[in-house]
């Protein structure tokens, strides 16, 4: 009796090990894929990582050459914006220049005009003298003397279209700027430093002075 319950005894303990062993069999077996399944997933992710950071280096690089070449186009840009930039300044100093060199080219060439005439003007004044001399001294009804007032008339004409006029001077304040005084009067009923007689009459050509009024001033 005592030996059957023993050997019973011994059974259960070596039964309930080797149920043991099995599930310990069991469960390293299903540890087993698990740990190969991570171990893959494990490669996977790393190469998706490492794809991952291949793609971000290629964009980095394609974003690194766009850069450079939208540097290297807005470079050629800004050389040609200067060289625009510089050509636009010579042409505007050349046009500055040729417009300044046009000015005084006709200024010159007026003022080369008005010295000529006025240096013709000067030798055809003494002729007009003479005629006023002459024509003061005719006698009235002398046809000679009319047909030289006439001649006189058209020369006067002639030369007030080319722009002579006789300086005015009797009445007048005496201006060293158009009158020469070459004689002085003390007259009480006249103002001072009035024109009271004119010698010579003086001429001007446009606003030029050809030659001043020879005059007698009073006080």
């Amino acid at each position: 009796m005592c030996l059957r319950k023993h050997r019973k005894a011994v059974e259960k303990v070596a039964e309930e090990k080797e149920n043991k062993s099995t599930v310990e069999e069991e469960t390293t077996e299903d540890k087993r894929p698990a740990d190969a399944e991570t171990q893959e997933e494990t490669q996977e992710a790393g190469e998706e990582e490492q794809t991952e950071d291949t793609q971000e280096e290629e964009q980095e690089e394609k974003a690194e050459e766009k850069k450079t070449s939208f540097f290297k186009k807005k470079e050629k840009k800004d050389k040609k914006d200067q060289q625009i930039a510089e050509l636009t300044d010579r042409l505007q100093r050349t046009m500055a220049e040729f417009d300044n060199f046009r000015k005084r080219t006709e200024k010159e060439k007026a003022s080369m005009y008005i010295i000529g005439a006025k240096e013709i003007v000067e030798k055809i004044l003494p002729v007009v003298d003479n005629f006023e001399r002459g024509l003061a001294s005719a006698e009235e009804g002398d046809a000679f003397a009319e047909g030289m007032k006439m001649i006189y008339k058209q020369l006067m004409t002639t030369l007030e279209e080319l722009g002579v006029e006789p300086i005015e001077a009797v009445g007048k304040e005496f201006n060293p700027d158009f009158h020469n005084a070459v004689m002085h009067v003390e007259d009480d009923s006249l103002g001072e430093n009035v024109v009271v007689e004119e010698l010579q009459k003086g001429y001007m050509y446009k606003s030029f002075v050809i030659r001043h009024s020879m005059v007698k001033v009073a006080n």
